[in-house]
């Protein structure tokens, strides 16, 4: 994902970003950055999710960053969720894979993703 760094957050490594679909913020895993840098960036979601919880279908259909308080909410198209857990969500041409525990879910309708934790990693094409 294309995203464009705001600011330094007060955390060790903790950056804010504006991406195509809205803003959040997430601990960077790279080279040291700067406000106005423009990186192509993989995300991680570190927690273990709770289905129905943690992850629940929404109405709308649109992709979307955004942040609540303290959580960072992901709204995309749940994809996939294997039988080990190993789910998908896909927000425009991104693929951000998590792990999650509960009941099923239908695939291929939007969810919303909630997190404390957002993981970022530079992408080298």
């Amino acid at each position: 994902m294309n995203i464009t760094i705001l600011r330094n957050g007060p955390r060790k490594n903790e950056v804010y970003f504006a991406a195509e679909y809205g803003e959040g913020k997430g601990i960077w895993n790279g080279d040291p950055v700067e406000a106005g840098e423009e990186l192509k960036v993989e995300f991680e979601l570190p927690p273990l999710f709770m289905r129905w919880v943690d992850i629940v279908p929404v109405s709308g259909v649109d992709y979307g960053i955004r942040m609540e308080g303290d959580k960072i909410i992901l709204t995309g198209v749940l994809e996939n969720i294997e039988a080990d857990g190993t789910g998908y969500l896909r927000i425009a041409g991104d693929l951000i894979m998590f792990e999650c525990l509960g009941e099923p879910m239908a695939l291929g309708g939007y969810v919303e993703i909630r997190t404390g934790e957002l993981g970022m990693y530079p992408v080298f094409l």
